[in-house]
């Protein structure tokens, strides 16, 4: 019996555009470009989800890789404002954790997320007051799909694998979570599939 839901964060709950921030602080269509991909799109930023790298010797690392002073300056700017441009709720998931949690379930997360999210998800994550528990990849030293992050998350928080049900938007992290006996489903954005797919492995009513 599924007594536990546990929810993956980006394109889950909350979207990500990684030019967000970028695109806040520069017009120029090819420094956007490079600022983008020497911060967002580099081996640092897993390093930041794995959490063995401090953040300053990442931008230095990534303003490495950059030509002009300006575009350092920008990736500095970027790199420190990321998450107040680049992410927000997806509509619709809020209502989906509340309904969820008002049936009895405990609501959980898990996801790949550098230190930084530990200052603003509360302010992030849509429905957060019902979440039994959350857990980051940056302070565990290890990310999804690890097998160490899902057993860490069910030793934390005292839960057995075969009662939690998994949501997350990469095949990879589902199929690792299986191995460590949680089932789960890829959600592909479409909130009615996702509600469709619960209804059918609760065994209950879920949309009102």
């Amino acid at each position: 019996m599924i007594r536990n839901i546990v929810f993956d964060m980006g394109k889950v709950l909350v979207d990500y555009v990684a030019d967000g921030v970028c695109r806040h602080f520069m017009t120029d269509e090819t420094e956007i470009k490079e600022v983008c991909t020497a911060v967002f799109f580099s081996q640092e930023w897993v390093l930041l989800d794995m959490g063995v790298i401090p953040e300053e010797e990442a931008l230095r690392r990534m303003q490495s890789r950059l030509v002009t002073e300006h575009e350092k300056e920008m990736a500095a700017v970027c790199f420190w404002h990321w998450h107040e441009y680049n992410m927000w709720a997806i509509e619709g998931m809020e209502e989906l954790v509340r309904r969820l949690k008002a049936l009895g379930y405990g609501i959980y997360l898990c996801s790949n997320a550098s230190v930084r999210l530990l200052e603003c998800y509360e302010t992030l994550i849509p429905g957060i007051a019902c979440f039994d528990g959350v857990m980051f990849s940056a302070p565990e030293k290890c990310i999804k799909p690890q097998k160490e992050i899902y057993q860490r998350l069910f030793e934390r928080f005292s839960l057995k694998p075969e009662e939690c049900y998994f949501i997350d938007d990469q095949p990879l992290n589902i199929q690792a979570a299986e191995g460590c006996g949680m089932k789960g489903y890829v959600h592909d954005g479409d909130r009615e599939k996702l509600i469709g797919k619960l209804e059918e492995v609760l065994g209950q009513k879920i949309a009102e």
